[in-house]
């Protein structure tokens, strides 16, 4: 009945109230969202930013088709206009401005017209260009690809970084149970008088490194996770989680080099390559065509008033119309031309200069990862043995320490040999499933989320 009464006099209800919202929100905000691999993959591809930019550049670019398909239409223009004009006068008299003679005009001049142009031929100009932006859409959606690919690599690349650090965590807290425990021993030995004081601070020395060492550990892993959810756009109040329990076995062997090679000639970046040299060649059919003739179909119709056709003007109003066809040739661009065709032509050359290269950039990252790739698939069975080993070397030093027949320092060695061993297991399948994804990427064969 107190404390009633102490919250009723002492707080308002609505104060009560606020204190409930906003232990629910904190409850609400803290809820964690566990995620596999394929989760985060798939939300990168639909929410990351960079992935929605490339797809706005898609969308620039069918509309810059749009706009070049445009140019086969006609021109159409409609004007009007009115004005005032003074009298005519003539100097009809020898000298200047002698046999002044004055003839009354119409003041006021009125005219409406409509004109419109349409291209018959101006040297293919206008297809070329819709090819060029049809080659420039190509190149759009494939680096939508690319970006699609490259985020995913990076999450990929996060996610496994995390994985990582969360078992070394779990190792960290087993091993620091084991300090504990050893802690203990070694002061209760020391009460004893078996050993020193100085194994006792070693002991002590180690139990701290390993808590100095998880605490960062645990703080990266922080860091990392708000990296990842920046790249799949996780709002901020939301915390999520790595699924640890999902399998991540996406390797599925290694097939021979030349499989990935024949891939690879087909990536993103080769089929970019490709399109740019065409687009290189296009536009020396542009510059070409500036030799060429331009033919347009004219026409055009008009309301005027006076009929100034004649002298002195009639005070009528007429229509006039016309319609044909224009022709006209540039002659400067027989001299002007030649360099804007020889740069085309330079720059085909560039743009298949740069096709190898990028060949070769390919080939060599290629072979390194394949290579690697390999390499850590063949440490499988080192670090097994090497855990084997460990485990058997720390179960002898850990018996002969509680024996006092081997100092401190030994079980420390033993217990680090055991915890490297520990995390290079883990460190190496995660690496090789990086590894493999690192070389489907370079290949352009992404496994699809």
């Amino acid at each position: 009945m107190f404390l009633t009464n102490l919250k009723e006099d002492c707080f308002p209800r609505s104060f009560w109230l606020l204190i409930i919202v906003l232990t629910f929100s904190n409850l609400q905000a803290q809820e964690i969202r566990t995620v596999s691999l394929q989760e985060v993959m798939k939300l990168a591809k639909e929410n990351n930013k960079k992935v929605l930019k490339s797809q706005l550049e898609i969308t620039l670019a069918e509309q810059n088709i749009k706009e070049r398909k445009e140019l086969r239409l006609p021109d159409v223009e409609l004007k009007g206009m009115y004005s005032r004009i003074t009298n005519i006068t003539e100097f009809k008299g020898n000298g200047f401005l002698n046999g002044k003679e004055v003839t009354k005009a119409i003041p006021e001049i009125y005219e409406v017209n409509s004109t419109f142009k349409m291209p018959i031929y101006v040297g293919n100009k206008i297809n070329n260009a819709i090819k060029i932006a049809n080659q420039e859409n190509e190149i759009a959606k494939i680096k939508s690809e690319k970006t699609e690919n490259d985020i995913e690599l990076e999450v990929v690349a996060n996610y496994l970084a995390i994985y990582k650090m969360m078992e070394l965590q779990k190792i960290f807290e087993e091993n620091i149970k084991e300090e504990k425990s050893r802690l203990k021993e070694v002061q209760s030995l020391q009460k004893h008088g078996t050993v020193t004081k100085n194994e006792v601070i070693r002991a002590e020395l180690q139990l701290s490194d390993r808590e100095l060492n998880a605490l960062t550990n645990s703080k990266n892993i922080k860091i990392a996770l708000h990296d990842l959810k920046t790249l799949i756009q996780i709002p901020e109040n939301e915390e999520i989680a790595i699924d640890t329990t999902s399998s991540l076995d996406e390797m599925n062997g290694l097939d021979p080099y030349d499989f990935y090679m024949n891939k690879a000639m087909q990536n993103e970046e080769m089929r970019i390559a490709s399109q740019e040299l065409n687009i290189s060649k296009t536009e020396l059919k542009l510059a070409k065509a500036n030799y060429l003739p331009s033919v347009h179909f004219f026409g055009n119709y008009g309301f005027y008033y006076p009929n100034y056709k004649f002298f002195p003007p009639n005070p009528y109003l007429y229509t006039l119309g016309q319609v044909g066809i224009e022709a006209s040739f540039d002659l400067s661009s027989l001299y002007k031309n030649k360099t804007k065709t020889d740069q085309a032509n330079t720059k085909i050359k560039w743009q298949e200069m740069q096709s190898e290269i990028i060949k070769d950039e390919i080939q060599d990252q290629l072979y390194k990862e394949h290579t690697q790739y390999q390499e850590i698939l063949e440490k499988f069975v080192v670090v097994d043995k090497a855990l084997d080993l460990a485990e058997e070397n720390y179960r002898i030093v850990k018996l002969k320490y509680l024996n006092q027949l081997v100092l401190i320092t030994e079980m420390v060695d033993a217990d680090n040999a055991l915890l490297q061993a520990k995390y290079n297991k883990i460190s190496t399948h995660l690496d090789a499933v990086l590894k493999h994804y690192e070389l489907l990427h370079t290949a352009g064969i992404m496994p699809q989320s």
